[in-house]
């Protein structure tokens, strides 16, 4: 790993602490992925957190999730293909029309939560997300979980894309994420950041039964929402740059 771009999810949740989460997060990471509506936001969030976004040189992209704002659009629900088309479409849509008036473009898409989970696993509904970014803007990049089918179909329709690891995250030894409901789902210590980090620099990550795995890191992703995000965020960034790794938005490429 020689450079790679750090990513969070913003624009999600109003008041006061989620506002300085936020703004002390974002001079720390590369690219922001901002909630479109559905599953969380709304477009007062959406034109402040795209502003912070530019002030820190940060590249901006839309987080379109399921329609499902009770869960957070963490719980999946049953989707067939032809419905992903409408529902990407219109909250990628939505978000660039609320930025376009500043003159802000969306440089990536990533699915949120549930949706971004199903089309990892399922190539139909994978196709179908990718089709719908290309008929939006076909140089869109896509981040996608690393080895994923949505991944997978995104580079065999030529959309940019982005192979993504998680800071905070726990890994299943067939590359998938431990899902949210069960107790090691996150990473929660300053030293299980430190060595997630490590783990990534050297092109594997370690999965809860201890295992390990290898795999590509494109864009390392921190959630704003995990406890302690800002000083995990330091952590991240102070262990990269020690490894030598140049941090940095990763925009438009094909891999």
């Amino acid at each position: 790993m020689t450079r790679i771009d750090l990513n969070s999810d913003m624009g999600e949740i109003d008041g006061a602490e989620s506002e300085a989460i936020e703004a002390a997060m974002m001079p720390l990471i590369t690219s922001v992925n901002i909630a479109c509506g559905v599953h969380a936001g709304n477009p007062i969030l959406m034109r402040r957190t795209a502003t912070l976004a530019i002030q820190h040189g940060v590249a901006i992209g839309a987080h379109p999730g399921l329609p499902d704002t009770e869960h957070f659009g963490r719980r999946e629900l049953q989707m067939a293909p032809e419905d992903i088309g409408p529902l990407m479409t219109a909250q990628i849509r939505t978000l660039a029309s609320v930025l376009k008036p500043n003159g802000i473009e969306l440089t990536h898409v990533k699915p949120h939560g549930a949706l971004y989970s199903m089309a990892g696993n399922n190539r139909a509904l994978a196709d179908a997300l990718v089709q719908a970014i290309i008929s939006v803007n076909h140089s869109l990049a896509l981040f996608a979980l690393a080895g994923s089918e949505l991944a997978k179909a995104a580079q065999a329709a030529g959309l940019p894309t982005l192979q993504e690891t998680f800071a905070d995250r726990g890994y299943l030894p067939n590359g998938h994420l431990v899902p949210r409901t069960e107790a090691n789902a996150l990473l929660r210590t300053e030293k299980e950041i430190r060595n997630r980090i490590r783990d990534l620099v050297r092109g594997f990550v370690s999965c809860i039964d201890g295992s390990q795995i290898p795999i590509q890191a494109d864009s390392i992703c921190l959630h704003a929402d995990t406890p302690n995000a800002v000083p995990f965020a330091r952590i991240i960034r102070n262990e990269l740059e020690s490894a030598g790794v140049r941090i940095e938005a990763r925009r438009h490429e094909h891999n």
